[in-house]
Protein backbone atom coordinates (compact mmCIF):
# COMPACT_ATOMS: atom_id res chain seq x y z
CA UNK A 1 0.00 0.00 0.00
CA UNK A 2 1.03 3.65 -0.42
CA UNK A 3 3.08 5.20 1.78
CA UNK A 4 0.84 8.33 1.51
CA UNK A 5 -2.16 6.27 2.45
CA UNK A 6 -0.50 4.89 5.93
CA UNK A 7 0.22 8.50 6.63
CA UNK A 8 -2.81 9.79 6.10
CA UNK A 9 -4.67 6.63 8.06
CA UNK A 10 -2.45 7.60 10.74
CA UNK A 11 -3.64 10.89 11.25
CA UNK A 12 -7.20 9.85 11.10
CA UNK A 13 -6.82 7.16 13.51
CA UNK A 14 -5.11 10.12 16.22
CA UNK A 15 -8.19 11.95 15.46
CA UNK A 16 -10.51 9.15 16.39
CA UNK A 17 -8.53 8.56 19.36
CA UNK A 18 -8.98 12.84 20.08
CA UNK A 19 -12.54 12.05 19.50
CA UNK A 20 -12.69 9.27 21.81
CA UNK A 21 -11.14 11.52 24.60
CA UNK A 22 -13.42 14.32 24.52
CA UNK A 23 -16.01 11.79 25.09
CA UNK A 24 -14.48 10.04 27.91
CA UNK A 25 -14.13 13.94 29.39
CA UNK A 26 -18.07 14.30 28.68
CA UNK A 27 -18.77 11.31 30.20
CA UNK A 28 -16.43 12.34 33.51
CA UNK A 29 -18.45 15.51 33.55
CA UNK A 30 -21.68 14.29 33.56
CA UNK A 31 -20.76 11.38 36.04
CA UNK A 32 -18.69 14.04 38.62
CA UNK A 33 -17.77 17.34 39.21
CA UNK A 34 -15.26 18.92 36.90
CA UNK A 35 -15.46 22.83 36.55
CA UNK A 36 -12.05 24.08 34.15
CA UNK A 37 -14.58 23.20 30.96
CA UNK A 38 -17.80 24.21 29.78
CA UNK A 39 -20.17 20.84 28.34
CA UNK A 40 -21.66 22.90 25.70
CA UNK A 41 -17.95 23.71 24.23
CA UNK A 42 -16.72 20.65 24.44
CA UNK A 43 -20.13 18.73 23.08
CA UNK A 44 -19.72 21.04 20.35
CA UNK A 45 -15.64 20.51 19.37
CA UNK A 46 -16.60 16.51 19.54
CA UNK A 47 -19.39 16.50 17.80
CA UNK A 48 -17.68 19.06 14.99
CA UNK A 49 -14.11 16.77 14.83
CA UNK A 50 -15.98 13.62 14.94
CA UNK A 51 -17.37 14.24 11.70
CA UNK A 52 -14.83 16.66 10.13
CA UNK A 53 -11.47 14.93 11.67
CA UNK A 54 -12.74 11.48 12.02
CA UNK A 55 -15.25 10.48 9.35
CA UNK A 56 -15.28 13.07 6.46
CA UNK A 57 -10.91 13.10 6.91
CA UNK A 58 -10.98 9.52 6.91
CA UNK A 59 -13.39 9.17 3.86
CA UNK A 60 -11.79 11.52 1.49
CA UNK A 61 -8.69 9.45 1.93
CA UNK A 62 -10.38 6.10 1.23
CA UNK A 63 -11.97 7.88 -2.23
CA UNK A 64 -8.37 9.50 -3.24
CA UNK A 65 -6.94 5.64 -2.63
CA UNK A 66 -9.67 4.75 -5.36
CA UNK A 67 -8.23 7.07 -8.22
CA UNK A 68 -4.83 5.92 -6.63
CA UNK A 69 -5.57 2.72 -7.77
CA UNK A 70 -5.48 4.03 -11.52
CA UNK A 71 -3.55 7.31 -10.95
CA UNK A 72 -0.37 7.02 -8.65
CA UNK A 73 -0.23 10.79 -8.33
CA UNK A 74 -3.83 11.13 -6.59
CA UNK A 75 -2.34 11.98 -2.94
CA UNK A 76 -0.25 14.55 -4.43
CA UNK A 77 -2.45 16.21 -6.30
CA UNK A 78 -5.45 15.87 -3.58
CA UNK A 79 -2.77 16.71 -0.57
CA UNK A 80 -3.84 20.56 -0.26
CA UNK A 81 -7.48 19.60 0.07
CA UNK A 82 -6.18 16.82 2.76
CA UNK A 83 -4.41 19.32 4.75
CA UNK A 84 -7.15 22.40 4.42
CA UNK A 85 -10.08 19.90 5.62
CA UNK A 86 -7.36 19.03 8.26
CA UNK A 87 -6.40 22.37 9.53
CA UNK A 88 -10.16 22.99 9.53
CA UNK A 89 -11.54 20.00 11.89
CA UNK A 90 -8.50 20.85 14.35
CA UNK A 91 -9.33 24.71 14.11
CA UNK A 92 -12.73 23.33 14.95
CA UNK A 93 -11.37 21.16 17.81
CA UNK A 94 -9.70 24.09 19.78
CA UNK A 95 -12.17 27.09 19.13
CA UNK A 96 -15.30 25.33 19.82
CA UNK A 97 -13.60 23.56 23.32
CA UNK A 98 -12.27 27.46 23.97
CA UNK A 99 -15.35 29.46 22.65
CA UNK A 100 -18.16 27.53 22.19
CA UNK A 101 -20.11 29.03 18.28
CA UNK A 102 -18.25 32.06 17.58
CA UNK A 103 -16.48 34.05 15.07
CA UNK A 104 -13.26 31.84 15.23
CA UNK A 105 -14.86 28.65 15.19
CA UNK A 106 -17.30 29.64 12.32
CA UNK A 107 -14.72 30.60 10.45
CA UNK A 108 -12.99 27.16 11.03
CA UNK A 109 -16.76 25.48 10.16
CA UNK A 110 -16.99 27.64 6.75
CA UNK A 111 -13.45 26.64 5.84
CA UNK A 112 -14.49 23.26 6.09
CA UNK A 113 -17.48 23.36 3.72
CA UNK A 114 -15.13 25.16 1.32
CA UNK A 115 -12.75 22.59 1.11
CA UNK A 116 -15.72 19.60 0.97
CA UNK A 117 -17.09 22.36 -2.28
CA UNK A 118 -13.66 21.90 -3.53
CA UNK A 119 -13.08 18.24 -3.18
CA UNK A 120 -16.07 17.23 -4.82
CA UNK A 121 -15.64 19.38 -7.82
CA UNK A 122 -12.06 17.68 -8.10
CA UNK A 123 -13.18 14.45 -7.83
CA UNK A 124 -15.94 14.81 -9.56
CA UNK A 125 -13.95 15.90 -12.55
CA UNK A 126 -11.49 13.16 -11.78
CA UNK A 127 -14.24 10.38 -11.67
CA UNK A 128 -15.43 12.16 -15.05
CA UNK A 129 -12.07 11.52 -16.79
CA UNK A 130 -11.80 7.72 -16.03
CA UNK A 131 -12.55 5.71 -19.53
CA UNK A 132 -15.26 3.54 -17.88
CA UNK A 133 -18.18 4.69 -15.58
CA UNK A 134 -19.44 2.11 -13.26
CA UNK A 135 -21.47 1.82 -11.02
CA UNK A 136 -19.31 2.51 -7.40
CA UNK A 137 -19.25 6.19 -9.44
CA UNK A 138 -22.73 6.88 -9.09
CA UNK A 139 -22.57 6.22 -5.65
CA UNK A 140 -19.37 8.42 -4.94
CA UNK A 141 -21.25 11.71 -7.07
CA UNK A 142 -23.95 11.12 -5.21
CA UNK A 143 -22.24 11.21 -1.59
CA UNK A 144 -20.27 14.28 -3.53
CA UNK A 145 -24.06 16.12 -3.69
CA UNK A 146 -25.42 15.17 -0.42
CA UNK A 147 -21.87 16.54 0.77
CA UNK A 148 -22.57 19.81 -0.51
CA UNK A 149 -26.56 19.90 0.14
CA UNK A 150 -25.81 19.43 3.32
CA UNK A 151 -24.13 22.48 3.59
CA UNK A 152 -27.65 24.64 2.93
CA UNK A 153 -28.06 23.39 6.95
CA UNK A 154 -24.61 24.81 8.31
CA UNK A 155 -25.10 27.99 6.65
CA UNK A 156 -28.97 28.45 8.04
CA UNK A 157 -27.78 27.83 11.20
CA UNK A 158 -24.82 30.62 11.50
CA UNK A 159 -27.39 32.85 9.97
CA UNK A 160 -29.79 32.63 12.60
CA UNK A 161 -26.94 32.82 15.19
CA UNK A 162 -25.32 35.95 13.56
CA UNK A 163 -28.59 37.18 13.36
CA UNK A 164 -29.89 36.18 16.91
CA UNK A 165 -33.02 34.39 15.65
CA UNK A 166 -33.97 31.89 18.56
CA UNK A 167 -36.54 30.27 16.68
CA UNK A 168 -36.16 27.00 18.03
CA UNK A 169 -38.12 24.89 15.19
CA UNK A 170 -36.08 26.83 12.56
CA UNK A 171 -32.54 26.03 14.60
CA UNK A 172 -33.38 22.66 15.12
CA UNK A 173 -34.74 22.18 11.13
CA UNK A 174 -31.17 23.50 10.49
CA UNK A 175 -29.46 21.65 12.63
CA UNK A 176 -31.18 18.15 11.33
CA UNK A 177 -30.95 19.51 8.19
CA UNK A 178 -26.97 18.83 8.33
CA UNK A 179 -26.77 16.01 9.76
CA UNK A 180 -29.29 13.98 7.83
CA UNK A 181 -27.24 14.87 4.24
CA UNK A 182 -23.99 14.17 6.23
CA UNK A 183 -24.83 10.29 7.51
CA UNK A 184 -27.78 9.77 5.32
CA UNK A 185 -26.03 11.13 2.41
CA UNK A 186 -21.94 11.75 2.30
CA UNK A 187 -21.22 9.14 4.62
CA UNK A 188 -23.76 6.39 3.26
CA UNK A 189 -23.07 6.68 -0.42
CA UNK A 190 -19.53 7.30 0.16
CA UNK A 191 -19.35 4.27 2.23
CA UNK A 192 -21.49 1.86 0.07
CA UNK A 193 -19.74 3.19 -3.39
CA UNK A 194 -16.21 1.91 -1.90
CA UNK A 195 -18.15 -1.45 -0.62
CA UNK A 196 -19.96 -1.56 -4.22
CA UNK A 197 -16.33 -0.83 -6.06
CA UNK A 198 -15.51 -4.07 -4.89
CA UNK A 199 -18.43 -5.94 -5.73
CA UNK A 200 -18.94 -4.39 -8.99
CA UNK A 201 -16.64 -6.71 -10.95
CA UNK A 202 -19.18 -9.88 -10.42
CA UNK A 203 -21.77 -8.95 -13.56
CA UNK A 204 -25.10 -10.27 -11.83
CA UNK A 205 -24.63 -7.62 -9.10
CA UNK A 206 -24.59 -4.31 -11.58
CA UNK A 207 -28.44 -4.09 -12.05
CA UNK A 208 -29.80 -4.85 -8.79
CA UNK A 209 -26.65 -2.48 -6.97
CA UNK A 210 -28.45 0.10 -9.78
CA UNK A 211 -31.83 -0.52 -8.54
CA UNK A 212 -30.85 0.03 -4.53
CA UNK A 213 -28.71 3.04 -5.74
CA UNK A 214 -32.20 4.67 -7.51
CA UNK A 215 -34.19 3.73 -4.58
CA UNK A 216 -31.53 5.08 -2.10
CA UNK A 217 -31.00 8.19 -3.62
CA UNK A 218 -34.62 9.14 -4.43
CA UNK A 219 -35.56 8.13 -1.25
CA UNK A 220 -32.68 10.55 0.41
CA UNK A 221 -34.39 14.04 0.06
CA UNK A 222 -37.78 12.99 1.63
CA UNK A 223 -36.01 11.13 4.36
CA UNK A 224 -34.93 14.03 6.09
CA UNK A 225 -38.67 14.52 7.00
CA UNK A 226 -38.60 11.72 9.49
CA UNK A 227 -36.13 14.10 11.72
CA UNK A 228 -38.51 17.11 11.98
CA UNK A 229 -42.20 15.31 12.27
CA UNK A 230 -42.50 16.81 15.29
CA UNK A 231 -43.36 19.89 12.80
CA UNK A 232 -46.67 20.92 11.46
CA UNK A 233 -46.48 18.99 7.86
CA UNK A 234 -49.44 18.70 4.93
CA UNK A 235 -50.79 15.08 5.00
CA UNK A 236 -49.04 14.54 1.35
CA UNK A 237 -45.64 14.89 2.96
CA UNK A 238 -46.47 12.55 5.26
CA UNK A 239 -47.60 9.60 2.92
CA UNK A 240 -44.03 10.51 1.05
CA UNK A 241 -42.40 9.77 4.12
CA UNK A 242 -43.96 6.61 4.20
CA UNK A 243 -42.62 5.93 0.79
CA UNK A 244 -39.40 6.69 1.02
CA UNK A 245 -39.06 4.66 4.48
CA UNK A 246 -40.07 1.39 2.32
CA UNK A 247 -37.81 2.05 -0.47
CA UNK A 248 -35.33 2.32 1.72
CA UNK A 249 -35.91 -0.77 3.25
CA UNK A 250 -36.75 -2.24 -0.37
CA UNK A 251 -32.86 -1.01 -1.14
CA UNK A 252 -31.62 -2.37 1.98
CA UNK A 253 -33.44 -5.74 0.98
CA UNK A 254 -31.60 -5.80 -2.52
CA UNK A 255 -27.90 -5.07 -1.01
CA UNK A 256 -28.95 -7.67 1.66
CA UNK A 257 -29.64 -10.12 -1.14
CA UNK A 258 -26.05 -8.83 -3.48
CA UNK A 259 -24.18 -9.72 0.03
CA UNK A 260 -26.00 -12.99 -0.03
CA UNK A 261 -25.35 -14.20 -3.82
CA UNK A 262 -21.94 -13.20 -2.92
CA UNK A 263 -21.23 -14.98 -0.13
CA UNK A 264 -18.35 -17.36 -1.79
CA UNK A 265 -16.66 -14.15 -4.00
CA UNK A 266 -16.63 -12.27 -0.04
CA UNK A 267 -15.77 -15.62 1.92
CA UNK A 268 -12.62 -15.46 -0.33
CA UNK A 269 -12.07 -12.15 -0.85
CA UNK A 270 -12.77 -10.70 2.40
CA UNK A 271 -10.66 -11.46 5.84
CA UNK A 272 -12.98 -13.01 8.76
CA UNK A 273 -12.18 -9.62 10.97
CA UNK A 274 -13.87 -7.19 8.57
CA UNK A 275 -16.47 -9.85 7.86
CA UNK A 276 -17.31 -9.72 11.51
CA UNK A 277 -16.65 -5.90 11.11
CA UNK A 278 -18.73 -5.10 8.37
CA UNK A 279 -21.79 -7.65 9.41
CA UNK A 280 -21.90 -5.71 12.83
CA UNK A 281 -22.32 -2.39 10.62
CA UNK A 282 -24.58 -4.22 8.62
CA UNK A 283 -27.16 -5.11 11.27
CA UNK A 284 -26.47 -1.47 12.85
CA UNK A 285 -27.75 0.04 9.49
CA UNK A 286 -30.83 -2.66 9.85
CA UNK A 287 -31.01 -1.30 13.40
CA UNK A 288 -31.53 2.11 12.13
CA UNK A 289 -33.99 1.48 9.26
CA UNK A 290 -36.18 -0.10 12.15
CA UNK A 291 -36.08 2.68 13.98
CA UNK A 292 -37.12 5.04 11.24
CA UNK A 293 -40.35 2.93 10.65
CA UNK A 294 -40.94 3.40 14.20
CA UNK A 295 -40.55 7.18 13.99
CA UNK A 296 -42.73 7.36 11.11
CA UNK A 297 -45.80 7.67 13.88
CA UNK A 298 -46.32 10.98 15.14
CA UNK A 299 -46.87 10.24 18.13
CA UNK A 300 -43.51 8.20 18.96
CA UNK A 301 -41.59 10.41 16.52
CA UNK A 302 -42.59 13.70 19.10
CA UNK A 303 -41.93 11.63 22.16
CA UNK A 304 -38.21 10.33 20.62
CA UNK A 305 -37.27 13.71 19.95
CA UNK A 306 -38.54 15.35 22.95
CA UNK A 307 -35.69 13.04 25.10
CA UNK A 308 -31.99 13.40 24.69
CA UNK A 309 -30.97 10.62 25.55
CA UNK A 310 -32.44 8.87 22.87
CA UNK A 311 -31.17 11.65 20.34
CA UNK A 312 -27.77 10.94 21.46
CA UNK A 313 -28.06 6.91 21.24
CA UNK A 314 -29.43 7.28 17.80
CA UNK A 315 -26.45 9.64 16.75
CA UNK A 316 -24.06 7.09 18.40
CA UNK A 317 -25.72 3.89 16.29
CA UNK A 318 -25.34 6.00 13.34
CA UNK A 319 -22.04 7.64 13.64
CA UNK A 320 -20.25 4.81 15.32
CA UNK A 321 -22.12 1.30 15.13
CA UNK A 322 -22.92 1.72 11.75
CA UNK A 323 -20.00 4.50 10.25
CA UNK A 324 -16.70 4.01 12.15
CA UNK A 325 -16.85 -0.02 12.30
CA UNK A 326 -17.65 0.18 8.60
CA UNK A 327 -14.81 2.57 8.01
CA UNK A 328 -12.51 0.38 10.42
CA UNK A 329 -13.44 -3.30 8.82
CA UNK A 330 -13.07 -1.45 5.27
CA UNK A 331 -9.61 -0.07 6.14
CA UNK A 332 -8.65 -3.69 7.82
CA UNK A 333 -9.44 -6.09 4.69
CA UNK A 334 -7.69 -4.35 2.18
CA UNK A 335 -4.67 -4.42 4.47
CA UNK A 336 -4.14 -0.06 4.02
CA UNK A 337 -2.48 -0.83 7.54
CA UNK A 338 0.01 -3.55 9.02
CA UNK A 339 -2.42 -5.90 10.33
CA UNK A 340 -0.94 -6.95 13.89
CA UNK A 341 -2.06 -8.91 16.97
CA UNK A 342 -2.11 -5.83 18.76
CA UNK A 343 -4.53 -3.80 15.80
CA UNK A 344 -6.88 -6.99 15.82
CA UNK A 345 -6.94 -6.79 19.72
CA UNK A 346 -7.37 -2.94 19.78
CA UNK A 347 -10.50 -3.41 17.36
CA UNK A 348 -12.15 -6.02 19.81
CA UNK A 349 -12.21 -3.68 22.20
CA UNK A 350 -13.47 -0.65 20.20
CA UNK A 351 -16.06 -3.19 19.21
CA UNK A 352 -16.91 -3.85 22.60
CA UNK A 353 -16.98 -0.39 23.55
CA UNK A 354 -19.09 0.45 21.11
CA UNK A 355 -21.79 -1.92 21.48
CA UNK A 356 -21.14 -1.88 25.15
CA UNK A 357 -22.26 2.24 24.92
CA UNK A 358 -24.98 1.23 22.89
CA UNK A 359 -27.00 -0.96 24.99
CA UNK A 360 -26.43 1.75 27.90
CA UNK A 361 -27.56 4.61 25.86
CA UNK A 362 -30.90 2.24 24.88
CA UNK A 363 -31.82 1.01 28.38
CA UNK A 364 -31.27 5.53 29.55
CA UNK A 365 -33.27 6.35 26.57
CA UNK A 366 -36.23 3.50 27.66
CA UNK A 367 -35.86 4.94 31.16
CA UNK A 368 -36.51 8.71 29.79
CA UNK A 369 -39.63 7.63 28.40
CA UNK A 370 -41.18 6.98 31.67
CA UNK A 371 -39.46 9.20 33.45
CA UNK A 372 -36.84 6.40 35.16
CA UNK A 373 -33.43 7.32 36.40
CA UNK A 374 -30.74 4.47 35.91
CA UNK A 375 -29.05 4.11 38.80
CA UNK A 376 -25.25 4.52 37.97
CA UNK A 377 -26.00 5.20 34.31
CA UNK A 378 -23.43 7.72 33.88
CA UNK A 379 -20.92 5.90 35.98
CA UNK A 380 -21.37 2.80 33.49
CA UNK A 381 -21.50 5.43 30.64
CA UNK A 382 -17.83 6.55 31.60
CA UNK A 383 -16.60 2.93 31.97
CA UNK A 384 -17.94 2.44 27.96
CA UNK A 385 -16.58 5.51 26.57
CA UNK A 386 -12.45 4.36 28.50
CA UNK A 387 -13.14 0.97 26.99
CA UNK A 388 -13.69 2.86 23.43
CA UNK A 389 -10.83 4.88 24.05
CA UNK A 390 -8.83 2.41 24.96
CA UNK A 391 -9.51 0.40 21.78
CA UNK A 392 -9.11 3.26 19.95
CA UNK A 393 -5.74 4.11 21.84
CA UNK A 394 -4.42 0.39 21.29
CA UNK A 395 -5.55 0.70 17.27
CA UNK A 396 -3.15 4.21 17.21
CA UNK A 397 -0.52 2.59 19.13
CA UNK A 398 -0.41 -0.60 16.60
CA UNK A 399 0.48 1.46 13.79
CA UNK A 400 3.94 1.72 15.27
CA UNK A 401 4.53 -1.99 15.51
CA UNK A 402 5.61 -3.76 12.82
CA UNK A 403 5.09 -7.94 13.24
CA UNK A 404 2.33 -9.03 10.88
CA UNK A 405 -0.36 -11.25 12.64
CA UNK A 406 -1.32 -14.44 11.26
CA UNK A 407 -5.16 -13.40 9.13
Amino acid sequence: MSIFLRRWLSISFLNLLIVASLGVILRYKIAFFFPYLQQKFILDSHSHFAFTGWITQTLMVLLVQYLSLKDDQAFKRYRWLLCGNLLAAYGMLISFAIEGYAFISISFSTLSIFVSYFFALCYWRDLNKMNEMKISHWWFKASLLFSIISSIGAFGLAYMMVNKISHQNWYLSAIYFFLHFQYNGWFFFAGTGLLVSKLETIETTLRPIKIAFILFSTACFPAYFLSVLWLPIPSIIFYLIIACVIAQLAGWLIMVKVFFTTRHYISREFSKYSKLLLLLSGIAFSIKLLLQCGSVHPALSQLSYGFRPIIIGYLHLVLLAVTSIFIVGFIVNFYMIPITKVLITGIYIFVAGVILNEVLLMIQGIGALSYTSIPGINILLLIAGLILFTGIGIIFLSRFRTNAANT
